[in-house]
């Protein structure tokens, strides 16, 4: 009559974890259970664990992996809030930061010293992720001095590696086999390290790269330059016609203002991000290592991406071929859930 649960906030976002044990096999039935428990739809969630938000409607699905190159599988669910519908369609890699305290916490993985490395298998999109999390004394340590935008306090940091994200869509990681192009007159890199963005300087485009989301996109001008040279690199990128797709991102880059490595607005496509998503920060990340870029701004190391609300640290080697992002993750109850059931002990939703 009830299921086991962890609530957990991974990074920026907030998430049920469960175990694949615990879930039914069928997915239109853990479907039902996850709209049930979680309190969808209904904008508020009020008879559920969700909070009604995206954000905060969010469930990971973890088990044992037999991928000899991997610890755990991690299903990566959004249950929306508002429609009876929970999709897979594209991994959370805010949510995919608590996956490696989560596995250590319910033995699936044990712990490896001061920082235990959990090798993730995303089923989503079948890549793989390398979650280190801080251990010391022999359990995680949710305590620590990493900050988050968005989050408050701090927290103990927690690196999430991405393995093979190079050309995750687009055929490579510079797809045009060049780091600068030529966009109907704008340099451009055109690049794809798990998300196909391409990066621009804003000024080429007659902004100062510091206007707010709301600014740009009442820019009607701006967005339909923006609109026809995604279109164009999308062919460039061997995406095909990509009117009615969302990629490529289009990143516009400037100066940072608050001692970052660089200031990002990212269009995604059509409307402007609050943010940077995980693997675009990754992507923009690896623009900013890569001599010759538009982005370029020095050697391996940390970079820290400014954009609307805050920013992002990313972790970038060219030569040692890894990417990774920096992000922490909380533990805040674990218990069991009670669906909500009709007379007859069925389970309903909404």
């Amino acid at each position: 009559m009830s299921v086991p649960v962890v609530i957990m906030r991974g990074g920026t976002s907030k998430g049920a974890y469960f175990l694949a044990s615990d879930l039914p096999v069928d997915p239109d039935e853990r479907d039902a259970l996850l709209l049930s428990v979680m309190g969808s739809p209904d904008p508020r969630q009020i008879d559920g664990i969700g909070g009604g938000h995206p954000l905060t409607s969010k469930v990971a699905v973890v088990s044992r992996s037999d991928d000899p190159a991997a610890d755990v599988d991690y299903l990566f669910l959004q249950v929306q809030v508002d429609r009876p519908l929970v999709s897979a369609e594209q991994p959370c890699g805010n949510i995919l930061a608590g996956v490696g305290p989560f596995a250590i916490e319910r033995g699936l993985v044990p712990v490896a010293g001061d920082v235990t490395p959990v090798r993730v298998r995303m089923v989503n999109t079948g890549a793989l992720a390398v979650v280190s999390v801080s251990t010391p004394d022999g359990a995680v340590t949710y305590a620590g001095d990493t900050a988050l935008s968005g989050v408050p306090g701090a927290a103990a940091r927690i690196e999430v590696e991405f393995r093979d994200t190079a050309g995750s869509v687009a055929p490579g990681l510079l797809p045009t086999g060049r780091v600068l192009d030529d966009l109907d007159g704008v340099p451009a890199t055109l690049i794809d390290n798990g998300m196909p963005v391409v990066l621009m300087s804003a000024k080429s485009l007659g902004v100062t790269g510091r206007e707010t989301p709301a600014e740009l996109e009442a820019d009607t001008r701006l967005c339909r330059r923006v609109e026809q040279l995604r279109i164009l690199a999308g062919t460039m990128m061997q995406l095909g016609d990509v009117s009615t797709t969302t990629v490529p991102k289009m990143c516009l880059i400037s100066p940072p203002e608050s001692g970052g490595s660089l200031a990002t607005r990212m269009f995604i496509p059509h409307r402007v991000h609050a943010s940077i998503g995980v693997l675009a920060a990754v992507t923009v990340g690896t623009a900013a290592a890569m001599p010759g870029s538009v982005a370029h701004t020095g050697a391996a190391g940390t970079f820290r991406l400014e954009h609307p609300t805050g920013f992002t640290d990313v972790v970038i080697d060219l030569d040692a071929g890894r990417s990774a992002i920096v992000s922490t993750a909380r533990l805040i109850l674990e218990g069991r859930v009670h669906p909500r059931r009709d007379r007859e002990g069925a389970i309903v939703h909404g």
